[in-house]
This record gives structure tokens, C-alpha cells and sequence, in this order.
């Protein structure tokens, strides 16, 4: 199965691959409870590229999530800049930063958050109206979609509940690329699947990025983290290293290539106590 989203010429122009998206400059977010201050993101320094499967790895509390919100505009830092080609998010009005994120991010949470009272289509519809008007090609661009993930016409007019938790995380995908955005961030997308439920995602996350779609990914799972190229690993708010495994290819998973591929992943895991 190739996902492909269909980019048109008369859309903004994506950076080349390689290219910095996104950059963190001495980054850092705390939060106040009472007398006391947490710091989470400490002085972080770090450059999202192009066509990049970023993956970022860390305990429980070591500020995964709260890095990603800050990256993609969701949350505000307490000190630093956030810049995306060079335009510094960090400093924008909140009406300003909506904008920025409906035209330039897509995000899958581990709960899909799906309108319980609208249709499958309609579900992705809502999003795409916020930035194409034009409903009968929206429509026919969310249908070929849905399509491609496994979610049939039978199943277009569905509410959420009458569809399986997979079927319902592959709608919320389609939903966060509707619009095409630059970076899809993921925060935890397979943390509430089984396992075959989990590979379905994940083959989808790696399709759009065989076709170019740079991701930013949270996981707690090795399965996961490995269909990324880069992988990331925090510890108290600071990332304390990398590596780049190079791109998953899903027919040299069980080749000796392949298996020395995850090898090496999970080798550096153990190495940061994970």
C-alpha cells in the first residue's frame, strides 16, 4: 500500500530534503505548581530536517510530549525560540499560531479524538474545510484517502463507535494529512492498539513518509521507534544522543540487513538505560 497525498502545484512549495523545518534554539518549558517550579525542557538545541522519520524516546516524565507541543506550536516555551524556516512560532499571538498549525502541521495523538457525532468522511471533512473550500474535491481527495488505509465506502458514513479501534486511529490519520501539512507530529499513535492494529499505523506513517511527508514521532515501543531513520533519546528535558539507522524498508525486516538494523537500535537503547 503507497499512501500518497496527492501534493498540487499551486500549494506552497515544501522545503528540499535535508533542509531544517523546524529549529529549537536553548529551548526550555517549566511549569509552576504552587511554590514549586519544574523544569522539563532544559536548554534544548535541535534541527528537524526535511523528509526525516524523527523519533524521540525517554522514560515516563522525561518531557517527550511536552517537547513535541513545543515544537509543533501546541504550547508556548518559557524561554527560547522555536523556529520553522526561519520563522520564529514562539513569538506568535495564539490566532497566529492557529494558523500557522492548520497550515503547516498534522497531529495523531494515542486517542483519536474523533467527533463521536460525525461520520467517518465528515470527520475528516471538518478538518479539511478550514482550508479548502471547495467540499467536492475535499470530498473526493478524503474518500481516495480513506481508501488507501483500509477504510472502505461501506464504512465513509460510520460514526467513530461503530468502527474498531484501528479503523478509527487510520481516520485520524487521514485527518491529520488532509490539508498536507509539512510535519505530521505523533504523539504515542499506536500506545492504545494491539499489536496487528499497531502495524497497520505504522505502515501507513512509513508510506507517507516514503513519499516524502517529514514526521515527528513519540514512542514508548522499539517497534515502533524503528521505522524511523533518526532516533532521539531524552532524558530530564535534554537530548542526551542520537542515531541514524537509515530508512525503514519493510521487505529487509527479516533479512540479516534488516535485523542489524534493529539490533543497533535497540543496542542504543540498553545504552541509555532504557
Amino acid at each position: 500500500m503507497t499512501l500518497n497525498i496527492n501534493r498540487k502545484s499551486d500549494v506552497k512549495e515544501k522545503p528540499m530534503a535535508g533542509a531544517t523545518v523546524i529549529e529549537a534554539r536553548d529551548l526550555c518549558k517549566s511549569y509552576s505548581n504552587e511554590s514549586v517550579q519544574q523544569h522539563v525542557i532544559k536548554n534544548l538545541n535541535l534541527k528537524i530536517r526535511q523528509g526525516d522519520f524523527t523519533v524521540i524516546m525517554g522514560n515516563s516524565g522525561s518531557g517527550k510530549s511536552t517537547l513535541l507541543y513545543s515544537l509543533s506550536g501546541m504550547d508556548k516555551p518559557t524561554l527560547g525560540q522555536v523556529l520553522f524556516e526561519d520563522q520564529d512560532i514562539s513569538r506568535m499571538s495564539n490566532d497566529k499560531l492557529a494558523i500557522f498549525r492548520r497550515d503547516n502541521c498534522g497531529f495523531v495523538f494515542q486517542q483519536n479524538y474523533l467527533n463521536d457525532t460525525m461520520s467517518a468522511l465528515d470527520n475528516v471533512m471538518v478538518c479539511g474545510l478550514l482550508k479548502n473550500k471547495n467540499k467536492k474535491a475535499l470530498a473526493e481527495k478524503a474518500k481516495g484517502l480513506l481508501t488507501k488505509v483500509g477504510i472502505g465506502e461501506n464504512d465513509w458514513r460510520k460514526f467513530p463507535s461503530q468502527l474498531s479501534g484501528g479503523q478509527q486511529q487510520r481516520v485520524a490519520v487521514v485527518r491529520s494529512v488532509i490539508n498536507e501539512p509539512t510535519i505530521l507530529f505523533a504523539d504515542e499513535p499506536t500506545g492504545a492498539l494491539n499489536s496487528q492494529n499497531s502495524a497497520n499505523v505504522l505502515d501507513i506513517l512509513t508510506d507517507l513518509n516514503e513519499a516524502g511527508q517529514s514526521i515527528v514521532m513519540v514512542t514508548h515501543s522499539s517497534r515502533a521507534a524503528s521505522r524511523g531513520n533518526r532516533v532521539l533519546y531524552l532524558a530530564d528535558g535534554i537530548v542526551t544522543s542520537e542515531i541514524d539507522i537509515g530508512k525503514y524498508d519493510p521487505k529487509a525486516v527479516d533479512t540479516e540487513e534488516g535485523k542489524a538494523r534493529y539490533a543497533r537500535l535497540k543496542a542504543f537503547l540498553q545504552e541509555m538505560g532504557w
